[in-house]
Order: structure tokens, then C-alpha cells, then sequence
């Protein structure tokens, strides 16, 4: 232990540690690598797992951390999806990098402007409110007729080669994988700072006990307000990358079954835990992959089970399950 750990206090040092990069954190990354160069012809399922995690970060960061309990993600996601699909199939932007600037921004925007509104709001009524507001963008997207595609969306979504020399080819979606990947990375990079910043504790705090944090004097609202802005532009840039690397939007993005999924995601891999968004997709559409293959009408039976056994033995998903296993592991090695 160094003379800069021995002068901290404990609360400080343990936070200071927190930072430190673990020797497992790399894992993820060099899996994902490896997909892409062990399983080539499955990249397509490959690029819609790291699109799903991307998502699945951004609710993470307001529900896992901030303690926001929202239904409506989806809001997010599809304006990202609109944002970029409309100006690329329009021929006004088809630029894919600065696209995702253009869809977080607009997300954003729509992050703040609403949560400034939903935040006043707690429990069920922040839920349904949540809630109505995707619906009411759907069916806004529903009667845009003229720019959205109405019900049937965009069916095509022209993106330029990525910085003027990487194609996209639907058929073969190396390119879209990488891409994805890095724009991944650099998102995981963002929650992960914020999560271990100062804000981020602040966070937890207000989570854990609301009144607690307004008796000490810290600004509850407006951190909450921004921590549903950041999560939002989050969201939009992976609603972006759904739609170039799909190249269509349809109104799916604003629907009731992708917020749920991307929720049943988090519970499954386990909130507020950064890795959890990785570990719940992954199952989850590792899953719903197999069942459906080995009970096509009744997949999601299997599923539903699973869930139910997660929500009832299992302390936050699959790594809290994985956390009790090494506590008894160490209290085995320690005892008598």
C-alpha cells in the first residue's frame, strides 16, 4: 500500500479503487473481437446483440443507478432511428458518423425538454407517463406520412461509406460489426466515467434515499434530469446505429416489446452493475435464439419461466447469482 493510499480515508480510497481498470473488464472486448473473426457468417446477429447492449447501457445508467423507473426507453431509440433513417432517405444527410451526433442530439434534446416535465413525477404515474409518451411518438411517426413512411417506415436508408472508404454490404456485415463495436466502446467508456464520477455517486445516492440527498442540499432534480438526457442521447445513437446498420426504420422502434425487452435485458443480466447490460443480451438473445428453434409457437414460455426464477432466487440477475457463488466460494475457503 502506498503513502497516498495510508493518508486517505477508507470511503475515499475505496472510491479512488473503484476507477481502477480490472483484470476481467478487458474479457468482453476480446470475446467480441473474437466473434468477429470465429463466427463471420453470424456478424448480423453479431451487430444487433452490440446495438442491444448499447441500449441496454443507457436504461442501465437511469434505472440501475439513478433508480428512474421508465417503460417508455423505447422514446429514445426510435428518435435516433427516425432522426437518421429520415435525412439519409430523404438525401439531406447520409453521413454516418456525424449521423449519430445528429441522433444523439435529438434524443437529447427530447431527454431534456421531457424529463424536465416527468421527473416531477415518481412511481407509477413517472411509469405510465413514461409509457404514453412513447406511444403518442409512434403514433406520431404513424401520421407523418409525408417523412416517416407512416406504418410501413423507411424501406430505405442510404449510408455513405464510413469516413469516405467502408461500405456498408448488407449481405456481408463486417463493416457494420467493427463499427458498431467502437461506437460501443466509446459509449461503455462514457457510462462507465459518469458511473464512477462524483454525479455518479450522487446518483446512487439519490436511488438509495431521496430525502436523504435534499437534506444534504444536493440539486436532486436537475442531476436527475440530467442523468434522463445522457441516458437518452445514449439511446438515440444506438437507435441510429439499428438504422444504418439495417439500413430501414420502422415504427418497431417506438413499440411496447422493444422497451420491454430492453427492461427484461436488464433484469436478466442485472441492474446498475455496467456488465449486466452485456451478460443480460447476450443471454437474452442467445435464448430466445434457441427456444424458438426448438419450440417455434411457444418460445417465450421458456423465457417467461426464466425470469420468474430470476426475479425469485436470483439477487439481481445473472450477476448477482454469479456474486452469492464467489461470497460462498471465499466463506468456504475461510472457515474452519
Amino acid at each position: 500500500m502506498s503513502a497516498t493510499d495510508i493518508s486517505m480515508s477508507p470511503a475515499v480510497r475505496d472510491f479512488a479503487h473503484r476507477h481502477r481498470l480490472r483484470w476481467w473488464e478487458p474479457l468482453p472486448w476480446i470475446v467480441a473481437i473474437g466473434f468477429f473473426f470465429l463466427f463471420p457468417r453470424h456478424l448480423g446477429i453479431g451487430t444487433e446483440i452490440l446495438v442491444t447492449i448499447l441500449f441496454a447501457l443507457s436504461l442501465d445508467l437511469v434505472l440501475g443507478y439513478a433508480g428512474i423507473v421508465t417503460l417508455g426507453h423505447a422514446a429514445f431509440f426510435g428518435l435516433g432511428a427516425y432522426a437518421v433513417g429520415m435525412l439519409a432517405h430523404h438525401g439531406i444527410w447520409s453521413e454516418p458518423l456525424s449521423g449519430l451526433v445528429i441522433a444523439a442530439v435529438v434524443a437529447g434534446i427530447f431527454g431534456l425538454l421531457s424529463g424536465l416535465i416527468l421527473l416531477r413525477t415518481t412511481g407509477l404515474t413517472l411509469l405510465m407517463l413514461t409509457l404514453c409518451m412513447m406511444l403518442l411518438l409512434e403514433e406520431a411517426a404513424n401520421l407523418g406520412q409525408t417523412w416517416t413512411g407512416g406504418y410501413d417506415g423507411l424501406p430505405t436508408v442510404p449510408i455513405d461509406p464510413i469516413l469516405g472508404r467502408f461500405a456498408f454490404n448488407p449481405l456481408i456485415p463486417d463493416v457494420q460489426y467493427m463499427y458498431i463495436l467502437c461506437v460501443l466502446f466509446v459509449g461503455f467508456i462514457v457510462v462507465r466515467t459518469i458511473v464512477y464520477s462524483p454525479f455518479g455517486e450522487s446518483l446512487t445516492g439519490i436511488r438509495e434515499n431521496t430525502l436523504r440527498m435534499h437534506a444534504v442540499g444536493a440539486p436532486v432534480r436537475k442531476r436527475l434530469v440530467i442523468c434522463y438526457t445522457i441516458s437518452g442521447a445514449i439511446a438515440g445513437v444506438a437507435g441510429a446505429l439499428w438504422a444504418q446498420s439495417n439500413a430501414y426504420v420502422n415504427m418497431s422502434t417506438f413499440s411496447l416489446d422493444r422497451a420491454a425487452t430492453v427492461l427484461i435485458i436488464i433484469v436478466l443480466g442485472g441492474y446498475g452493475r455496467l456488465y449486466g447490460a452485456f451478460i443480460g443480451a447476450v443471454a437474452y438473445m442467445a435464448l430466445s435464439h434457441y427456444l424458438a428453434k426448438i419450440y417455434p409457437t411457444a418460445w417465450q414460455l421458456g423465457l417467461g419461466i426464466l425470469l420468474v426464477c430470476i426475479a425469485m432466487f436470483a439477487r439481481n440477475g445473472i450477476l448477482g447469482m454469479f456474486d452469492s457463488l464467489v461470497a460462498r466460494l471465499r466463506g468456504k475457503r475461510v472457515g474452519p
